[in-house]
Order: structure tokens, then C-alpha cells, then sequence
């Protein structure tokens, strides 16, 4: 394995998992559930809620944050492919693998790239670069769900070629923030290729899953990675409580009307992403 730099020597000095601390593990819970239900009330998974949580809240250092949302989300994705199967059939999805694969194309190199700048980073840089991104997901958050996504009416060559772009943009920004990436895949299906929303948020999941997978690999090369092991029970306490949350949160999709709920949601974000830039 890497040696940690010593700017960055303290990732392995974080919080670790405490069956004497059975407060901890509740709240990590009721706070996974409260993300879950939060990013199901919009059709996401949210990531980029409980990110800030983990560094805030439990005292995660930036890079071990990323490797816990990380395993979150691809816990939380695996979760959600039988359910979204059951709305969304296979069959209606089959015809638009091209998107997926044209998507995957960039997205995996973008993962690795992310994944391998986030373990170089001195944990200053990355806890400023969470910030920024997290200010940016705000912004998209109130764009894609308050100002409309229209397809740019891209064919060919060029359509193929930006897909490969935007694919390798939303790897990178999905590995450094442990994120499955469906915030920034779906408006980015919908805009490059004219897909319906619905099919977007089963497309995107289909390349989120590998995208995940390949940081995932690359994530566990690096000293940090411990996080895991030492930090087992808290995983599975705020696994459980994300996905009953999300569960709960696409029961009610749609109840709070959008205009209230985005920008509260965006407001939340540019919030946390001002207590992470702090720990910077």
C-alpha cells in the first residue's frame, strides 16, 4: 500500500467502530434515515447529504467521509436495482444500453482518476474540494428540478463524444465525493440524449454501479480504507437507516411540493458545504 504523506497522516486516526457506544450507532442510524428519506423525497439517493454528516457529526477526516459515503452509496444502489426493476422493466430499458455504454466509457476512467486525486490530496485540499462540489450539486439540485432539463438535440459523432466527456467529469466528481453519481447521470442522459426522466433514473443507475465498483477498487488500495473494518457496525447501522429512509422518502415523493422542498434541500447544501470548508 501507498504510505500516507504526513500532511495527511491522521486519516487513520478517526473515529472507530464502539460496541460501548450504542448512542453513537442510533444516531448514525436516525441520521442515515433522515438522508435517505431527504434524497427519496427528490428521486435521489442522497449522498451528498450525508457526506457532510460523516465529516460534521461523526468526525470523519475528508478522505475516510469518501470512503464511508462510498460504501453507503454502493450498498444503497445495489438495494434500489431490484425495486427500480419493478417500476422500470428490463425490457423498456434494453434499447438504450448504447446510452450506458457510451456513459461508461468515460465514467470508469473518471472514477479511477477521482479516486487516485483523492487519496493524493492533503486532506485541507479535499475538504475545501467537497465544499466547492457541494455548493455546485446545490446549484444543479435547484437547475434540474426547478428550471427545466431540455434535450440539447446532440447526434452522431459529437453526441458520442460528449457523452464520453460527461462521463468521465461525473466519475470524477462521484469519486471524490462517494456519491453514486444519479444528481449529475440523469440530468446528463436527459440533456445528451433525449431520454425520458423515468428511463434516465434506471439508465443511471446502470452506469452508476460500475462507476462505483471501479472507485470502490481503487479506494482499496489506499491505507484509509481501514475505515471500514474499524468502523463495521456504524456502517451497517447508517446502511440500514438510509435505505428504510429511502424507502419512506419515495413514499413521499411528491407530497412536499418542489418549489418548497428544493430550495431548502440547495439552502442545506450550501450550509454544509460551510461547516466542511471550516474543518479545512
Amino acid at each position: 500500500m501507498r504510505p500516507l504523506p504526513p500532511d495527511i497522516g491522521t486519516l487513520t486516526d478517526g473515529p472507530r467502530d464502539a460496541a460501548q457506544q450504542p448512542g453513537r450507532l442510533l444516531l448514525a442510524g436516525l441520521l442515515g434515515a433522515l438522508v435517505g428519506v431527504l434524497g427519496g423525497m427528490i428521486g435521489l439517493g442522497g449522498a451528498e447529504f450525508r457526506l457532510p454528516l460523516l465529516v460534521t457529526v461523526f468526525g470523519f477526516a475528508a478522505l475516510q467521509a469518501v470512503i464511508v459515503n462510498k460504501a453507503l452509496s454502493l450498498i444503497l444502489v445495489a438495494a434500489a436495482l431490484p425495486a427500480r426493476l419493478l417500476g422500470v422493466s428490463f425490457a423498456s430499458i434494453a434499447p438504450f444500453w448504447p446510452i450506458v455504454v457510451n456513459l461508461l466509457a468515460g465514467s470508469l476512467i473518471g472514477a479511477w482518476l477521482g479516486a487516485t486525486w483523492a487519496t493524493k490530496l492533503a486532506s485541507r485540499s479535499l475538504y475545501r474540494l467537497l465544499s466547492v462540489l457541494l455548493v455546485a450539486i446545490a446549484v444543479l439540485l435547484v437547475w434540474s428540478h426547478l428550471g427545466g432539463v431540455e434535450p440539447l438535440g446532440l447526434s452522431g459523432v459529437v453526441q458520442v463524444v460528449v457523452g464520453v466527456l460527461a462521463g468521465v467529469v461525473i466519475g470524477v466528481v462521484a469519486a471524490l465525493m462517494g456519491v453514486a453519481g444519479g444528481e449529475l447521470l440523469i440530468p446528463a442522459i436527459v440533456l445528451l440524449f433525449g431520454v425520458d426522466i423515468k428511463i434516465a433514473g434506471s439508465l443511471s443507475l446502470a452506469v452508476s454501479l460500475p462507476t462505483m465498483l471501479v472507485a470502490f477498487a481503487r479506494y482499496s488500495r489506499d491505507q484509509a480504507f481501514a475505515v471500514l473494518g474499524e468502523n463495521r457496525s456504524f456502517v451497517a447501522a447508517m446502511a440500514v437507516g438510509s435505505i428504510l429512509g429511502a424507502l419512506l422518502g419515495g413514499l413521499l415523493l411528491g407530497v412536499v411540493p418542489s418549489l418548497v422542498l428544493v430550495p431548502l434541500l440547495a439552502v442545506l447544501l450550501v450550509l454544509s458545504a460551510v461547516k466542511v470548508w471550516q474543518h479545512a
